[in-house]
């Protein structure tokens, strides 16, 4: 689970500093990578390659609103929703990160290898972020 602390101003003017958790478990992993063909690892790959960056934007999009949740009180669950991931897309925190994560591959990088269980994470995290800063 990654947990990122951002500030950003809310649309009253008002500075915020909250965090907020991303989280993706080994089934969502693998149904990922297993709904597209060759694997979603491999999808990536050829997206970076091809410097495809409406393509590479769409993705960590995808990425990040899949990824994000809220702990429950007692910590035994990571609730997710379509409300739950709309909400956070209509805040300025959503725009601060998502603007860090297409502009920054180091911090793309950082955030693939926080929000993916630890075993699938070494095969997606070999894509080559790095070619989006090009």
């Amino acid at each position: 689970m990654l947990r990122k602390t951002i500030t950003y101003k809310d649309y009253n003017g008002a500075e915020r500093t909250e965090d907020f958790y991303f989280n993706l478990s080994q089934a969502e992993t693998m149904e990922m990578e297993m709904s597209q063909a060759g694997g979603l690892t491999e999808m990536i790959q050829k997206i970076v390659n091809a410097k495809d960056i409406p393509a590479i934007i769409k993705v960590f999009k995808d990425l990040l609103l899949k990824a994000y949740g809220e702990k429950s009180p007692d910590g035994k669950r990571f609730i997710k929703s379509e409300e739950i991931s709309t909400a956070f897309s209509q805040t300025e925190a959503y725009s601060q990160l998502f603007m860090e994560l297409a502009t920054d591959p180091d911090a793309a990088s950082a955030f693939v290898n926080g929000i993916i269980p630890q075993a699938p994470a070494a095969k997606v995290v070999n894509a080559d972020f790095t070619a989006t800063a090009n």
